[in-house]
């Protein structure tokens, strides 16, 4: 069934491979970005099903723009796509309190701006569905990543307590959790590489940014078959609340629940001798 899907960050990258899919697939396409000219020549020009708009997710504003466009060119929203996000690279003493605002203006406040926006679309039609990209980087912490990761914590822990405000209304929400793809995460209009400030991380930030440099355009992940997954799990009428992508994801995330589980089991002794005694008066 055709659907009207509005989706981030729709100018390259997975954007640009989930509009491309969804208009193949035959659905209602909202395209946005910050220059939507760009983005409307990137998916082939003017559509009948694609309606492209400028969005800045970081601006409550251009959401609320964005969102009423799609209602006035389609009369609905059936599925929002939280695709858009950046990368600030490097150790937490590098990076400068304004860059970690930055980071989570575009990763973590951006989507809410935008869900902020569509929700009260989603509530009176009592439908709808939120898919949000966080990263393996939302689950597990890596070296190098401390902005990121951090972004993408407040992602999952913003979406998985989502998913119980508007279950009542029939929305359905979708944290993905991707490992590796081959998107244009690490090309330089998507990642901010720091430049060596501390003698310290000096020798080790040449290095790991020469590390990431190289894994790009080498990443094991196919964008186009997620962006074709991501569709089939919109139409599905339970979607999963997680979805977990990539071989080298799962393996990863196996790997955290049992580390998970076994820090839990090494704190029952002291953990569970933190309750009031009520033994005595």
């Amino acid at each position: 069934m055709s659907k009207v899907i509005f989706v981030t960050g729709a100018g390259r990258g997975l954007g640009t491979d989930i509009a491309r899919e969804a208009l193949a697939a035959g659905h209602q396409v909202v395209a946005t970005g910050r220059r939507p000219e760009e983005v409307e020549k990137t998916l082939g020009g003017p559509q009948d099903n694609l309606l492209v708009t400028r969005l800045d997710v970081t601006s409550l504003e251009d959401a609320e723009a964005a969102a009423q466009a799609a209602v006035d060119r389609f009369g609905r929203i059936d599925v929002l796509i939280n695709n858009a996000g950046n990368f600030f690279a490097g150790y937490f003493e590098e990076i400068s309190p304004a860059q970690m605002r930055r980071q989570f203006d575009t990763n973590l406040f951006g989507p809410m701006n935008v869900t902020r926006a569509v929700l009260p679309i989603l509530r009176k039609q009592r439908a709808g569905h939120i898919i949000t990209l966080s990263s393996l980087a939302g689950i597990i912490g890596q070296e190098f990543c401390v902005a990121y990761a951090a972004s993408k914590f407040g992602v999952e822990g913003w979406m998985e307590s989502l998913r119980y405000d508007v279950e009542p209304y029939n929305i359905h929400t979708t944290v993905v959790e991707p490992g590796f793809f081959r998107t244009e995460l690490l090309v330089d209009a998507s990642t901010t590489w720091p430049e060596p400030t501390i003698d310290d991380y000096a020798e080790r930030t040449t290095a790991t940014i020469t590390a990431w440099k190289s894994i790009n355009g080498q990443q094991p992940g196919d964008p186009a078959k997620l962006a074709r997954v991501l569709l089939t799990i919109a139409g599905q009428d339970k979607p999963l609340h997680r979805f977990v992508a990539g071989a080298d994801a799962i393996e990863a995330v196996e790997a955290k629940a049992k580390e998970l589980l076994a820090q839990a089991e090494a704190s029952r002794e002291l953990g569970d001798s933190l309750a009031y005694d009520n033994t005595h008066a």
